[in-house]
């Protein structure tokens, strides 16, 4: 079971949505947790001020570090498990962030609001993550972004993990194109060739439509995406179509 366990202002907009969706099935399946730990509940004084005015002068309010570490510390977690910070500052979150982090036991995130954290906060984690080049008003829409990539990754969340092996970028490219019933609507086809039983032609598309998507809409991808020397023919077959 994979545990996260989320540092934030505002613990019912986690829970909210973790109860919902293929993440509530996966918590009711016992493949994943997901905790609260609100640093309000952590302060001393009777207004349970969080956050105060930055030293050297500034607009908006700075996030304290006494409430934040002391709920840090509250939690049972492993020494050596992950702790992520939640910044417009951190390395851009990607799939392969995701997939390295499902292997995990337990996750601890950090959600910011504000104008951020005192710097001494940032101790805590192991690593920064930035789901955007844009500021949110808190970390909380970011860490369900987190729990909801990497949690549909562990094994028994969604129901055919294969689907989740076969998805976008799931092998460095785009996924191609998907089709259900009817075989036609208001003149639009299904391609013949995804219903001709022909498993091996349908593969063969599916990885050309891949392909083609990802060269159309995100290029940089085949930069690092693994590819055959079949499929670099197809890339330059795409290549002197545009040129």
């Amino acid at each position: 079971m994979l545990t996260f366990h989320v540092i934030t202002l505002f613990p019912e907009l986690i829970s909210n949505y973790v109860e919902t969706s293929i993440i509530g099935r996966g918590i009711k399946a016992g493949k994943l947790c997901v905790r609260t730990y609100n640093p309000r509940d952590f302060t001393t004084d009777s207004y349970r001020k969080v956050d105060d005015t930055p030293y050297g002068g500034g607009v908006g309010m700075v996030l304290k570090p006494e409430p934040f570490f002391a709920a840090y510390e509250s939690i049972p977690r492993n020494a050596d498990s992950p702790v992520l910070l939640m910044s417009p500052q951190g390395e851009r979150f990607a799939h392969s962030s995701a997939s390295k982090l499902s292997d995990s036991l337990e996750i601890t995130i950090l959600c910011g609001h504000y104008e951020g954290f005192d710097e001494r906060i940032r101790t805590l984690a192991t690593h920064e993550f930035s789901i955007g080049d844009y500021v949110l008003t808190g970390g909380e829409l970011a860490s369900l972004v987190i729990i909801d990539a990497v949690g549909r990754l562990v094994p028994g969340v969604v129901g055919k993990h294969l689907s989740v092996q076969t998805e976008s970028f799931s092998d460095g490219l785009l996924e191609g194109p998907s089709y259900t019933k009817p075989v036609e609507f208001r003149g639009m086809q299904v391609p013949e060739v995804v219903r001709g039983g022909n498993h091996k032609a349908i593969a063969a598309w599916r990885r050309q439509e891949a392909l083609r998507r990802t060269f159309e809409r995100r290029p940089d991808l085949l930069e690092t995406a693994e590819l055959s020397d079949e499929d670099r023919r197809y890339i330059r077959f795409l290549s002197e179509q545009t040129s």
